[in-house]
């Protein structure tokens, strides 16, 4: 059991960090996708998910998940509201994501990013009964110190800093509290959001915008493509690893997002931007010492499942 527990908490590390590089490309694909707006991107890329974890499924032979699912969901109709509220939640994170920055609340998105962490830590605390080691808890403290900083510069909390900080908290945990938190409820989640996302199309048509620039076709289906891959491997992080763990994990995407902002968007560094990621970065630092002192970190034997932990996120 140990030995099983060793390789999941090794594999949940690598989905983490693995999720975190993916959204860190992500991150730098919407300015190639102009003329086409936050609402469209979005709609495309719940359309493309959908498509290619359908096709996962078919590939892995995952389908059995789904039904089975499905089936339970019959004899507890409850878990349909509960599906339907926690596709409502991404939803509103993958559009804040698109809109943001396009609105000139990027800096409250990425507060909002950099918050996460610290409410994951606080609720795998209070709500799950974790304990932290000291080097875990010296990475927090770290890291909330970046933080203050961060929160002192931009001059408070506004709406979307903290429809990020405490909405992807509330999404996670509804989905382990409900027992939803697998491959087969992301698909449906996904799949629960296309209406939303074909009245989007619908509404702004741009079809032919898209059939007549190939860059953008490519550019979404890579969109897509990697959306799928990333939330697979951000979500089966989540249900693996201990909250506390998997908060602070959270840190190495806001870190990634900022050097793509600097090499790719070509965004400026500012001194004060130091006081911030570098307390941050030796949060990250500390929790990679602890990592190298430990075999692998613990995951909770009471939430692996042989027939989902290959694809979730």
């Amino acid at each position: 059991m140990k030995t099983r527990n060793a390789v999941a908490g090794r594999s949940g590390v690598l989905s983490s960090v693995g999720a975190s590089a993916i959204f860190g490309v992500i991150f730098g694909l919407p300015p190639h996708l102009v003329p086409l707006g936050a609402e469209q991107i979005l709609g495309y890329r719940i359309v493309l998910m959908v498509v290619f974890l359908a096709a996962l499924f078919c590939v892995a032979h995952m389908w059995d998940g789904v039904v089975a699912l499905v089936s339970r969901m019959r004899s507890a109709p409850h878990l349909i509201a509960i599906l339907v509220m926690d596709a409502a939640l991404l939803w509103l994170q993958l559009w804040l994501f698109g809109w943001a920055p396009q609105t000139g609340h990027g800096l409250d998105l990425s507060l909002g990013y950099l918050i996460l962490p610290l409410v994951m830590v606080l609720v795998s605390v209070t709500v799950h009964g974790e304990t932290l080691s000291r080097l875990r808890i010296a990475a927090v403290v770290c890291a909330a110190v970046g933080v203050a900083v961060a929160v002192g510069i931009a001059g408070g909390l506004r709406w979307p800093t903290l429809l990020v900080a405490l909405g992807f908290p509330l999404y996670f945990v509804s989905r382990r509290a409900s027992g939803l938190d697998t491959a087969g409820a992301q698909l449906l989640e996904l799949t629960a959001m296309l209406p939303f996302a074909v009245y989007v199309l619908a509404a702004r048509p741009s079809f032919h915008v898209v059939a007549d620039r190939p860059r953008l076709l490519f550019g979404l289906l890579l969109l897509g493509l990697l959306s799928a891959a990333g939330f697979a491997l951000y979500l089966k992080a989540s249900r693996v690893l201990p909250f506390s763990l998997f908060g602070v994990l959270s840190y190495v995407e806001p870190v990634l997002l900022v050097l793509v902002s600097l090499t790719f968007l070509r965004e400026t560094w500012e001194p004060k931007d130091a006081f911030t990621y570098v307390p941050i970065c030796t949060g990250l630092a500390l929790l990679a010492f602890e990592a190298v002192g430990r075999k692998s970190p613990t995951a909770p034997t009471s939430r692996l499942h042989d027939d989902q932990t290959a694809v979730t996120r």
